[in-house]
């Protein structure tokens, strides 16, 4: 009996250190998010927002009401410098708010040229940010785009697209693509829609092009992710984008798909926005390549 006596002892003096402890979850004040992007032939596009704490119940007056106002948002080539008009937009019942080039002002509007530095200032909620990309050459690029039938399992109203694509010699050509799809006007990133050329640098190649997904929506059904239908007139999107723009998006696509998933790493989303915002501002140097798939 004797033998039993130091565990149960142990077993007491664990039970006696048993603490309540209560999990209050932190509140933080918000920050800056900056959705900002510049390409081929365009006005720079600035979305602001307040950042909204993890725990908060997220409804559409609280997204509506993130939106950030007033702010002064210019923006430079190294040769003319432009202030930025606020502007909004309704969509489906809501009101979107975004910055452009300010067209009663256009001496100094800026559009988007291959190879050129853009910087961008920002002065919201008291405080001044910046960032900087450039607009690629468009070194990478589409050779030319076909469609084929999808394998025998899968369901003949489906369709495969294919693009022939050329990487330049030498290390550092990053791409992001987005799809026009299923008579859609609006361009929609792939599930995984940036890569470098780590593996492929110098080669032309053939790849599959995966549909691009509206990530504000739930997805209907897995087994026609990635496809097109039959019918429809695909048109890809190729960009040329610099280094930080792909770690930005690399980083944020891969913390995407972890969503929900308690086996996968933690990952930071690393942007290139000063003062401690969240968000990127990038340049897309811009290919477009359409296919017509017959019914």
């Amino acid at each position: 009996m004797n033998k039993w006596i130091p565990f149960l002892l142990l077993t007491i003096f664990f039970f006696s250190c048993e603490k309540n402890i209560s999990l209050v979850p932190e509140t933080q004040e918000p920050k800056l998010v900056v959705d900002a992007q510049i390409e081929t032939g365009q006005s720079p596009v600035v979305i602001l927002t307040n950042s909204i704490n993890f725990f908060f119940e997220i409804n559409s007056n609280l997204l509506m009401g993130s939106f950030v106002h007033n702010a002064k948002v210019t923006i430079s080539d190294g040769v003319k410098t432009h202030q930025l008009k606020e502007y909004n937009i309704p969509v489906g019942g809501a009101t979107y708010f975004f910055y452009a080039n300010d067209f009663t002002n256009p001496a100094t509007a800026i559009t988007g040229e291959n190879g050129k530095q853009y910087s961008l200032t920002i002065e919201a909620n008291g405080k001044t940010y910046n960032s900087s990309t450039n607009i690629p050459l468009p070194l990478k690029k589409i050779d030319s785009i076909w469609w084929k039938k999808p394998p025998v399992d899968v369901d003949t109203t489906f369709a495969i697209v294919m693009a022939k694509i050329t990487d330049p010699k030498g290390l550092g050509n990053y791409i992001r693509y987005f799809t026009r799809n299923r008579n859609n006007s609006i361009f929609l990133p792939g599930e995984n829609s940036v890569f470098d050329d780590q593996v492929i640098d110098g080669k032309t190649y053939d790849i599959p092009i995966t549909a691009g997904i509206d990530r504000n929506k739930p997805r209907t059904s897995f087994d026609s992710t990635g496809y097109f239908l039959r019918g429809d007139t695909v048109t890809i999107k190729l960009c040329n984008i610099d280094k930080s723009s792909y770690t930005f998006w690399n980083t944020w696509e891969f913390a995407y798909q972890s969503i929900g998933n308690p086996f996968s790493s933690p990952v930071k989303v690393i942007g290139n926005i000063s003062n401690n915002a969240l968000g990127a501002f990038s340049g897309y140097s811009v290919q477009l390549k359409t296919v017509i798939i017959p019914k």
